[in-house]
């Protein structure tokens, strides 16, 4: 079996940092941010954890058969996008900075990430007529 080791690599990083940003929510922003920018910040390390085990997995998957190139771009992409503004809105206030104009990214990401799945859908079902 191939691992596409960039994949794998980009996985890992993305992984470790959900994990080191959660812990950061749960612990240092949980006093200094209000409950529902708190449950934001969550949401973009949970989106980002499940998109970097995926990309775990996707790296395991034969590259040119299940459109690996599109899919990795694509999660990559949006785990930026999506997480990222999630994270900048969310801690905003701390700064009293006004990260407003990421909001219209936020979706973009999200378009991104699912995206990456109806690529993984459409090129699993060809692969899948290819025996």
């Amino acid at each position: 079996m191939t691992i596409n080791r960039s994949t794998l690599a980009w996985a890992a990083a993305f992984a470790a940092i959900a994990v080191i940003l959660g812990a950061l929510g749960a612990h240092a922003l949980k006093g200094q941010l209000s409950a529902d920018s708190l449950e934001s910040f969550k949401t973009g390390v949970r989106y980002q954890m499940w998109h970097a085990l995926a990309l775990a997995i996707l790296a395991l998957l034969p590259s040119k058969e299940f459109g690996q190139k599109w899919v990795k771009t694509l999660w990559i992409s949006g785990i930026i996008l999506f997480s990222g503004s999630i994270y900048l809105l969310s801690i905003a206030p701390i700064f009293d900075f006004n990260f407003r104009f990421l909001g219209p990214i936020t979706p973009l990401g999200g378009i991104a990430l699912i995206s990456g799945w109806i690529v993984l859908f459409f090129k699993s079902l060809r692969a899948s007529n290819n025996p």
